[in-house]
């Protein structure tokens, strides 16, 4: 990480994305951009406080929190006054929870502050398309005021803005996912049944996509769904559905279905 920072100030970026290392070089110059590896001075300079660290899955499917833990270990014992600390980080519902009670226990000194849900929506590729003209923007705050003060920081972007309570903002973006894994899911079960039935998925798909409630994007027959969100969401989801007391059976099947599609393809090429 430190190594990554140090490439950051001297303009070399870790990921490409077009217009990406333009965008950085110009605002550094322009002295609204600095980086630090030093997350005391961060805190110490910032009145809204992003955590956007990875959270990966455990191998039974749990989402691996110990790095926003470890941020806002950090965070509490560098605070000076108050702030706002927002999750960006997909995290399970109850996760605002925890950031305030690790904050709270490692403040050396009591300090006001609040926790809010802020998830993305970013696709790889195409970040900056989408943090500056994102579908939505979802602030879930513990109350009013914190809740202007995210308004405030994104009201330039002019873009449709939803309010809620902070474990709603939390499953919003996990049941965004799950809803999208289980599109790709169905359609490959609906190509498995055409193939026994001597339909032709593609044009399947076209029928069903010209339905404004349905619509074309991801449904899509192939290998099913990969990358670094939709599986992992999925089996987070899953996993705090059991956690909570829900046996959640049907996103259990949705990532079914994507394991053995990948499966039913390689026996075909066979």
């Amino acid at each position: 990480m430190r190594e990554k920072i140090e490439g950051l100030k001297q303009g070399r970026m870790p990921i490409y994305e077009p217009g990406l290392e333009e965008m950085v070089a110009r605002n550094v110059v322009d002295g609204r951009l600095a980086f630090t590896s030093d997350l005391a001075e961060g805190v110490r300079r910032a009145e809204i406080i992003f955590i956007a660290v990875g959270t990966p899955a455990k191998l039974n499917g749990e989402t691996d929190l110990s790095a926003v833990e470890e941020v806002a270990r950090g965070i509490g014992l560098a605070m000076d006054r108050y702030k706002v600390i927002v999750n960006k980080s997909t995290v399970p519902v109850g996760t605002g929870d925890l950031v305030r009670e690790i904050i709270q226990k490692h403040q050396k000194v009591p300090v006001e502050f609040d926790v809010v849900s802020n998830p993305e929506f970013l696709r790889e590729g195409s970040a900056i398309e989408d943090t500056l003209r994102p579908d939505r923007i979802v602030i879930g705050a513990p109350n009013q005021q914190v809740a202007l003060t995210l308004l405030e920081l994104y009201a330039p972007l002019e873009r449709p803005m939803i309010i809620t309570d902070v474990p709603s903002a939390e499953m919003i973006k996990y049941a965004s996912n799950a809803f999208l894994a289980a599109k790709i899911s169905f359609i490959n079960a609906i190509a498995n049944i055409c193939e026994l039935a001597g339909a032709d998925v593609s044009q399947v798909i076209k029928g069903m996509g010209l339905d404004p409630r349905i619509g074309p994007t991801f449904l899509q027959a192939g290998l099913g769904f990969g990358g670094a969100c939709l599986p992992k969401d999925s089996e987070s989801l899953v996993h705090t559905a059991a956690a909570l007391g829900y046996d959640f059976k049907l996103l259990k099947a949705v990532v079914e279905i994507n394991r053995e599609r990948t499966l039913v393809l390689m026996e075909k090429i066979r």
